[in-house]
């Protein structure tokens, strides 16, 4: 049951991706417009289902990275990606083969470096320029996680929601 909801949620973030992209074709003009266009026609003839298959194949590689972690940093990743798709309308992918959350333009919000990758004692929760969390000229952009404490999520799923407000 859960698997056949994961997909389903999938096919409407490959939806909602892919009506993202062609609404940003659609703003685009001359070359540009051109090139994306052509692009995206590829998308949708070189994947079995189309270019919604393809923006649903980026949700599985997600959890499939997350499926091939073991032990606290397994455990973490999942808790960031369902924080990710219940508090946000980010869409999941790989990003150098962790997990990462992507705005409708497609740029990276936030990511997830397990701790096991990289042979440190925490993984990594961070997030990119794409996220909205400046403040003044200093602010933190990743943080060391552990654990989550249910206080530790409240604080995780206000910085979410305040990075792509």
């Amino acid at each position: 049951m859960r698997a056949a909801a994961s997909e389903a949620k999938a096919a409407k973030a490959g939806a909602d991706m892919e009506a993202a992209c062609l609404a940003a074709i659609a703003d685009m003009s001359g070359k540009d417009k051109e090139l994306a266009e052509t692009l995206h026609d590829l998308v949708k003839k070189h994947t079995s289902l189309g270019a919604k298959t393809w923006y649903g194949n980026m949700e599985a590689a997600c959890l499939a990275a997350i499926a091939d972690m073991s032990g606290k940093d397994k455990e973490l990743a999942e808790t960031l990606h369902d924080l990710v798709k219940k508090h946000t309308s980010l869409g999941a992918k790989t990003w150098y083969g962790m997990p990462a959350y992507t705005n409708g333009d497609g740029r990276v919000v936030v990511f997830f470096q397990s701790a096991a990758k990289f042979k440190v004692r925490y993984a990594t929760i961070g997030f990119q320029e794409a996220a909205n969390l400046d403040e003044g000229n200093f602010w933190p952009t990743a943080y060391a996680v552990s654990n989550l404490t249910v206080a530790d999520k409240k604080r995780l799923v206000a910085l979410l929601k305040r990075a792509v407000s």
